[in-house]
């Protein structure tokens, strides 16, 4: 019998991870916001992998809660997720994916592009996700990981910035609005190269930030999460004295509005 599989968090795209893990034979053990993490760890000896799905919000202080034996057994899936997020919990190595399909209530799953992973465990992440036909690839080494989550962060953050603005769906944001996209796109990779500590390559990030842009045209600019993103990034730019003006002109208008 294969090692289980501890899950913190049970929200919609978890479901679609251990679906795939049970799919591939590995039992489950779910840690919901009620549950103590101690005392699951007592009961659950020698887990294959520590699953965190839960929002990026929440990711810190799970993370700050997490036995020290589990910290080398981490997957973490999060969108705006970069190496700090993990390395200030003392999370070494942890397998990491940058997931590009989504999954909204009451609807099954849909793939823009495949999904990069890395880490210990990355294979058993690309079988659990092939057993429901979800691509992945295996990323070989940090800094090709690094551009990957840099890359989902753009487009997220773009697309859910400039949605404040001409809401509608990425189609009519790039091929309509792009003067507008390249702007937010600027004020976004210079909050991401401060976070990260290097340059990374614009024009690179915007060709594979629009690779996801055609893989599902139909998709909407502006998600639930779009204003808690944008206060956010402009609270880490004022903190650390960044220019972000084209953030700084939409909260505003959003504000006036």
């Amino acid at each position: 019998m294969k090692k289980p599989v501890i899950v913190i968090g049970i929200g919609e795209m978890s479901g679609v991870f251990t679906r795939g893990l049970l799919r591939a034979g590995y039992p489950l053990f779910p840690i919901t916001r009620d549950m103590n993490i101690n005392e699951i760890a007592a009961q659950v000896t020698a887990p294959e992998i520590i699953l965190v799905a839960v929002g990026e919000s929440d990711l810190a202080p799970v993370l700050e809660q997490l036995p020290a034996d589990w910290k080398n057994k981490t997957a973490l899936l999060q969108n705006e997720l970069l190496p700090g997020d993990w390395e200030k919990h003392q999370i070494i190595n942890p397998t990491v994916i940058s997931v590009w399909f989504e999954k909204k209530k009451g609807q099954d799953f849909k793939v823009l592009v495949p999904s990069p992973v890395m880490g210990p465990h990355a294979d058993i992440i690309k079988t659990a996700l092939s057993t429901l036909n979800i691509p992945t690839w295996i990323v070989k080494n940090d800094s090709e990981m690094l551009f990957e989550l840099v890359r989902k962060n753009l487009y997220i953050l773009t697309t859910n910035i400039a949605g404040l603005e001409v809401g509608g769906d990425v189609n009519s944001l790039w091929n309509e609005n792009r003067e507008l996209a390249l702007k937010v796109i600027d004020d976004v990779l210079t909050i991401q190269n401060h976070l990260t500590g290097q340059e990374h390559e614009r024009e690179r990030l915007v060709e594979a930030m629009v690779e996801a842009i055609n893989g599902d045209l139909a998709h909407q600019c502006m998600g639930r999460s779009a204003l808690a993103r944008l206060a956010r990034a402009l609270d880490y730019a004022r903190e650390n004295q960044l220019e972000v003006n084209e953030l700084e002109r939409i909260s505003k208008n959003y504000s006036r509005n």
